[in-house]
């Protein structure tokens, strides 16, 4: 079975439907914003497709059937407005997305929705977690391994939990290691350190990137990246969402 839902015709997706396994929608989310001067705009998106995609061997192992959906590209992302390139959409019109698109699942059958994240936009989680609650109340099941969780984020690298993250050491791993010709090799290798945290940027009140000591959209190391730590990361990340998938299906 190809796991790319897009990929499929109708009679595939009832097949599978009517196979006797539970079936999974994996829907990754991420954004269209600036991520320094030497990734791509679509950072989060290749991210959260790459978790996806390392986690669907792992359900099938457990007898789950897994489809990868359509990457939603758009989100809140008002912290990067002030950057070219970057599109931010309201929170209410991101969760109404969400929420039609669970009712749909619903409908056909599938036993759970499983939100793959990685833009960690203040706005864009509350906006997750409380649509997450509202998909629940719905009556489908749906995993949600919220990352900003301390639980959660101890499972990642030193950097992600130091809270200098954006476009750095992290991600520029990640990226790496997915989508190397996407890099911009010569900016990356001079991008200074910037260790300046996003997080106790955040909860002193910094509303844009600028303010939070990010002038070129990028916190962390990104000099220090590579692809092997990338899927070390990528292996991390799909393991979370494997758990929350099965914890919901009751394994």
């Amino acid at each position: 079975m190809n796991p790319t839902f897009a990929h499929a015709t109708w009679p595939q997706i009832r097949a599978a439907l009517a196979g006797g396994r539970p079936v999974v929608a994996i829907l990754p989310l991420g954004a269209t914003e600036a991520h320094g001067p030497h990734l791509p705009l679509n950072t989060d998106v290749i991210i959260s497709e790459g978790m996806a995609q390392y986690a669907v061997p792992e359900l099938e192992d457990a007898g789950i059937a897994a489809f990868i959906l359509p990457a939603l590209a758009y989100a809140p992302a008002e912290y990067a407005a002030a950057f070219p390139g970057t599109i931010s959409i309201g929170a209410n019109a991101a969760k109404a997305v969400l929420l039609d698109i669970a009712r749909s699942l619903k409908a056909q059958g599938f036993a759970c929705l499983a939100l793959a994240n990685s833009h960690f936009d203040p706005a864009n989680v509350t906006m997750l977690r409380e649509a997450a609650a509202e998909i629940a109340a719905l009556g489908l099941k749906v995993a949600f391994p919220d990352f900003t969780r301390r639980k959660l984020a101890q499972t990642l690298t030193a950097e992600f939990q130091s809270g200098a993250c954006h476009a750095g050491q992290f991600e520029t791993s990640l990226v790496m290691a997915a989508r190397p010709e996407l890099v911009d090799e010569d900016a990356r290798r001079s991008a200074g350190d910037n260790p300046a945290s996003l997080t106790e940027a955040f909860a002193k009140g910094a509303k844009t990137f600028e303010q939070a000591g990010g002038p070129q959209a990028y916190f962390g190391f990104p000099q220090q990246a590579s692809a092997e730590e990338g899927v070390q990361t990528y292996e991390a990340l799909a393991a979370a969402l494997v758990a929350a998938v099965r914890a919901e299906l009751g394994q």
